[in-house]
């Protein structure tokens, strides 16, 4: 790996070079374009830019829709479906009919005996798999 800095420069340009983009190098492809993703939130009257790496996941709850972080809640004014399109290239997965997980911060899975999966967050949350979600979780979480 290569990294140079100089106050030269205005602003960061990642370069890859390689013979062909395998498997492993899309993922990596895919973490970097998703560290460019923000999302705005309502908080106590208050307007806040969130990176979408610090999301945990996102609930509509009675038409409202919510963001997740390790300990803060914030208010959305988009529907669920339209982060479902934001967030398409992303760690992110609907795994509920109200319920999209960001798959960076799954600590470990386990099967439920009704076909559901139960995923544990890095912030001891759990949240459930939906039967309908458990196929694409798999591929996008084991992959």
């Amino acid at each position: 790996m290569t990294i140079n800095e100089s106050k030269n420069y205005d602003e960061v340009e990642i370069t890859i070079n390689c013979p062909h983009i395998d498997d492993q190098l899309q993922r990596v492809i895919k973490q970097i374009q998703q560290m460019h993703i923000t999302l705005t939130g309502t908080r106590d009257g208050r307007t806040y830019s969130l990176c979408i790496d610090n999301l945990y996941y996102i609930e509509s709850i009675d038409n409202q829709t919510f963001l997740y972080e390790e300990k803060d809640v914030y208010k959305s004014d988009l529907k669920l479906y339209e982060f479902d399109q934001l967030l398409l290239d992303t760690h992110f997965i609907r795994i509920s009919k109200n319920l999209i997980v960001n798959t960076a911060h799954i600590d470990n899975v386990r099967a439920l005996l009704n076909g559901k999966f139960e995923a544990s967050l890095t912030n001891n949350e759990k949240v459930i798999v939906n039967r309908h979600y458990v196929k694409a979780f798999k591929e996008k979480f084991l992959s």
